[in-house]
């Protein structure tokens, strides 16, 4: 099966700075892979490079066959590319309802029909329709932010630090919707993060990263053994 996104020798960097050092890593079409390291080690940089926010200084990244490397983000979008930022940068002065029309500008083509089906998997949105984006929870944020970034229909969501601030019961919510997208989407996923539960209760392989650089891979078998390997180094 060819993969849905390659990336081949990816370096980024902040002015003169380097900061992803040679990444290289493939993801399968409806798989959910971890990238699992400590704060300062390209975790976000790695997503901002993969939606275009931060340019490639060198590498190459296939989405679906196409290299998209030098496209600028609404053309990733298009193709199917999603993000969800770190801080979730949600439009706080917004209802949510608003936020999600924001999203649904992204999309390939706007349906607002799209929205409802959204909110189908985001009960808890329902009754916040009305409420201002800045007014919600953390955790309401983090789901209005996934749901938004839902509303242009990716086939790839980039999924950075998704329990930051976020209170237990609400990531426990964002687990069971994530594994229900998967199945009911058809949906891939990078998830970037730092809470171990979390990663291995979504990922189906899980990546390490150190200084810009891969460091090693660990399965779903060794994951749920408490095998990590290089990966939680």
């Amino acid at each position: 099966m060819s993969a849905l996104l390659d990336v081949e020798n990816l370096r980024a960097s902040y002015g003169r700075v380097p900061i992803l050092m040679g990444v290289d890593f493939a993801l399968a079409p409806g798989e959910y892979l971890g990238i699992l390291g400590h704060n300062g080690m390209g975790k976000t940089t790695l997503m901002r490079t993969l939606m275009g926010h931060l340019p490639a200084t060198a590498g190459t990244v296939r989405f679906a066959g196409t290299d998209v490397t030098r496209l600028p983000i609404h053309q990733r979008a298009r193709l199917g590319m999603g993000l969800v930022p770190q801080g979730r940068e949600i439009f706080a002065t917004l209802s949510v309802r608003e936020n999600l029309r924001m999203g649904l500008a992204s999309a390939p083509k706007e349906d607002p029909r799209i929205i409802d089906d959204v909110l189908a998997d985001f009960p808890r949105l329902v009754r916040l329709l009305d409420r201002r984006g800045g007014a919600l929870s953390g955790g309401e944020q983090q789901l209005l932010a996934l749901a938004r970034c839902l509303c242009t229909r990716p086939k790839l969501v980039l999924l950075d630090e998704p329990t930051e601030g976020i209170q237990p019961s609400i990531i426990e919510e964002i687990i069971e919707t994530l594994l229900a997208l998967k199945k009911r989407w058809d949906l891939s996923m990078i998830i970037v993060e730092q809470n171990l539960d979390f990663i291995t209760s979504l990922s189906d392989r899980v990546l390490g990263i150190q200084k810009g650089r891969i460091t090693g891979e660990v399965s779903r078998e060794d994951l749920l053994a408490g095998r990590f390997g290089m990966a939680a180094a």
